[in-house]
């Protein structure tokens, strides 16, 4: 049975202090509110971490991402984070290839297939990202490139590597403009992006694999996304710097 999962990806938002409150916040919700078989992965910035899992641990099913990991072990890269370090902290989640980091850091998808064999190696979840622009889902051709972006950096791990994958669409063109993509847009590419692992794979490997949405979803429109067949929680941006609707989001199963 695949897992339900609701991670918060804070990106470059909340001093320490805030995002402390918002962690308290939201672990006491989560104790009280949401069900134990849903896990919540706060994704806060780098130097929250330690900080934010050390709060965290109080709630068995609140568990903590870093939004990024270097594609090397270690070195002279001054101001990166490997994925060792990360592990270091208890963080147990890692987000790789956010459309963000592809767009502005225009990081490849070799990169990223780098990254996801470094996150495994240090016993890091991937929340691998995939997802297509406004241009490319008018051309038609969205389905293939989100299988491809897949292709490119996850088909090269076996099996059992695979199975601690998760994956997270996000329709580019949804991410902070208020746009979502409808629950029929959401299952049809969660459905194609299932049924192409299982061709690589084996349906019960596809069928293991929990698929995130990642494109402003909110609690109003998160309890129709997550009532989709392929459709196992939510990669959450803007609603998950407050405490209120982001449990409110996880609350939708």
């Amino acid at each position: 049975m695949r897992k339900n999962i609701v991670a918060g990806n804070w990106k470059m938002n909340k001093t320490l202090d805030e995002g402390l409150q918002l962690t308290s916040e939201v672990v006491n919700m989560v104790r009280d509110e949401v069900n134990s078989e849903v896990q919540v992965v706060l994704a806060p910035p780098f130097i929250h971490i330690t900080s934010v899992q050390k709060l965290a641990s109080e709630q068995a099913n609140v568990l903590v991402s870093a939004q990024n990991c270097y594609h090397e072990e270690s070195g002279a890269y001054t101001g990166e984070v490997s994925a060792a370090m990360i592990k270091s902290t208890g963080a147990e989640y890692v987000i790789i290839g956010h459309s963000e980091r592809r767009e502005y850091f225009n990081e490849s998808d070799e990169q990223l297939a780098t990254k996801v064999d470094l996150a495994l190696a240090n016993d890091l979840i991937p929340i691998f990202c995939c997802g297509e622009s406004l241009e490319i889902r008018e051309s038609g051709s969205h389905f293939d490139f989100v299988t491809q972006q897949v292709t490119n950096s996850l088909f090269h791990l076996s099996e059992e590597s695979f199975n601690k994958i998760v994956i997270a669409y996000e329709p580019i063109w949804a991410i902070g403009t208020g746009k979502t993509a409808s629950s029929e847009q959401a299952q049809e590419m969660h459905a194609s992006i299932r049924a192409h692992v299982a061709n690589q794979y084996r349906n019960d490997v596809a069928a293991h694999l929990s698929i995130l949405y990642g494109g402003s979803c909110k609690p109003s429109n998160a309890p129709e996304l997550f009532a989709c067949a392929d459709v196992d929680g939510g990669l959450i941006g803007g609603a998950s710097l407050n405490a209120r609707d982001f449990v409110d989001i996880a609350k939708s199963f």
